[in-house]
């Protein structure tokens, strides 16, 4: 929330061709044992790269309004290193590794200082509102392949 009480989103920015995603852990994050659920790591990566997408130019919600399609994970392989707490503030680093016609390769961690807690590779498709797999548009291979290149 701003001083006036209105809650301001959170953005995330790039730099280079990593995007950074800051986040802070809330209470409801937790389980019991007062460590994040490992189920919300998906929720920040989730976040994350869909606040990475929208600062590169993919505009997923006007793909998604005239019902041509929406991004799905098609793949997703995470590895647990250290637990997150409450009140951490965390920071995403996600970057495009690779794009072709048919899915995007993303590279993700989840940092809370200078430890890293959780990495994710994540495979995204695009797919019809019936489910078939799409061809990506070429606007967004383009900006795939510049951010690939630039990391490269």
């Amino acid at each position: 929330m701003d001083m006036n009480g209105v809650d301001q989103p959170v953005e995330g920015r790039f730099d280079g061709v990593e995007h950074r995603f800051p986040l802070r852990v809330y209470f409801e994050d937790t389980d019991l044992s007062g460590v994040v659920y490992h189920a919300n790591y998906l929720r920040y990566l989730e976040r994350a790269r869909s606040d990475m997408l929208r600062l590169a130019g993919i505009d997923q919600r006007a793909v998604h309004e005239a019902g041509e399609g929406a991004y799905a994970i098609a793949d997703l392989h995470i590895r647990y290193r250290a637990p997150a707490r409450l009140d951490d503030a965390l920071l995403v680093v996600s970057r495009v590794t690779a794009a072709s016609a048919a899915r995007t390769l993303i590279h993700q961690t989840v940092r809370c200082a200078d430890r890293v807690l959780a990495a994710a590779d994540v495979v995204a498709v695009l797919v019809s509102p019936t489910g078939r797999p799409l061809r990506q548009p070429r606007a967004w291979l383009n900006i795939y392949a510049m951010l690939v290149a630039q990391g490269g």
